[in-house]
């Protein structure tokens, strides 16, 4: 397999993140919800306007993974105001990594996880955050298994389904 090299996005990206978001999302979610309701989540936050908008925000960075010169998936992280809930002063969230399922079990999210790491330690925050469906297990072990620790929940609409998310977080320590 080819190595996985991971670059800071642009918004020449765009049309890239939004594929890759379009695509993990129906493979993660088409199962458990409507196709209603999947479409119109997709509409609503992967479209040229909403995306360009989460790119262009200084407080928000993409990442993308290639493997050989394939787009495999990609993170984003928001630090500031950017972030979907103040969870605490000093921290910083992992909004998405969004990894395509061909490349699941190849350490691509665990790439991820190290830059946003690098990122949190860099800036000197004190904890990483994110919200993960309750049903979502393979993430839910892949972030436990990384030291997240559950600490709240927040509900996560999509379309007319109410659903549950999990907030974690990771301390972060100082080198």
């Amino acid at each position: 397999m080819d190595p996985i090299a991971i670059k800071k996005a642009t918004i020449e990206d765009l049309e890239t993140l939004q594929l890759i978001s379009e695509k993990t999302f129906t493979e993660t979610f088409a199962a458990v919800n409507t196709p209603e309701n999947l479409a119109n989540y997709i509409e609503q936050s992967f479209n040229s306007e909403q995306l360009s908008m989460e790119i262009n925000n200084q407080n928000s960075q993409f990442f993308l993974a290639f493997s050989a010169s394939e787009p495999v998936g990609y993170l984003k992280i928001n630090f500031g105001d950017a972030q979907t809930e103040t969870v605490t002063k000093n921290a910083i969230e992992i909004h998405r990594i969004y990894v395509l399922q061909a490349f699941h079990g190849k350490k691509v999210g665990q790439l991820f996880l190290d830059q946003v790491i690098a990122v949190a330690q860099q800036m000197a925050v004190d904890a990483i955050w994110l919200g993960v469906w309750e049903e979502n297990h393979r993430a839910l072990q892949f972030y436990t298994k990384n030291g997240f620790i559950a600490f709240d929940k927040h509900i996560f609409t999509l379309g007319d389904d109410v659903q549950t998310d999990l907030l974690m977080q990771l301390k972060v320590t100082k080198d």
